[in-house]
């Protein structure tokens, strides 16, 4: 593989605007690290503001999707897409949500497969379509949602959220953003509890 590690460098978090700055310093500051994704998007301070207010508004929106299903989404279809980084990223994300050390690998492998509900498997049907295949959607993709309780409206979610994670996916493997090392173990291992 040819390394382009160095042709888009991380920006000193010093430099960054203060908005970016304080964000990235609150990430770190919770999750105890700074996720890689917040250091490559910063070199473009207008591109990294509309990339996460359009992830936030997708993965903290109020809906009938739960927090895991839309993490679950994310990591099949960038299983798909061949995206290392949200892979293992959204994986450990999803084995947090879903208290569950085995379902991100199994639904980044093969979801049809994964030890999950049918409503999942429904959802990821239809986040698989929008992922590979949008041009074919048809109702009777809506229909097999709405026999699971969801309604249009998640819908648009799901395909929303594959379609976005499409652009993070792509711009991951342009960049060649690898996954922290703390994300393996996420939602794997317990973690230390903080002494006080």
């Amino acid at each position: 593989m040819t390394s382009n590690t160095d042709r888009y460098p991380i920006p000193d978090i010093a430099d960054l605007p203060e908005d970016i700055r304080n964000m990235i310093l609150q990430v770190q500051e919770k999750s105890g690290f700074v996720p890689n994704v917040f250091l490559k998007l910063a070199r473009r301070p207008d591109e990294f503001r509309a990339f996460f207010a359009y992830h936030d508004a997708l993965m903290l929106r109020e809906g009938g999707l739960t927090k895991g299903e839309r993490e679950m989404i994310v990591v099949a279809t960038s299983g798909v897409n061949s995206c290392l980084y949200c892979v293992v990223a959204h994986g450990a994300i999803l084995r947090i949500y879903e208290k569950n050390p085995l379902v991100a690998d199994q639904v980044a492998v093969n979801y049809r497969k994964a030890d999950i509900s049918a409503r999942k498997r429904a959802i990821l049907d239809f986040a698989m379509k929008v992922a590979t295949a949008s041009a074919m959607l048809e109702d009777a993709d809506f229909a097999a949602l709405h026999a699971h309780g969801l309604t249009d409206e998640d819908a648009w979610d799901v395909g929303a959220i594959a379609a976005f994670f499409a652009l993070s996916n792509r711009m991951a493997n342009l960049s060649l953003m690898l996954p922290n090392p703390e994300f393996y173990l996420l939602g794997r291992v317990p973690r230390e509890k903080k002494a006080g």
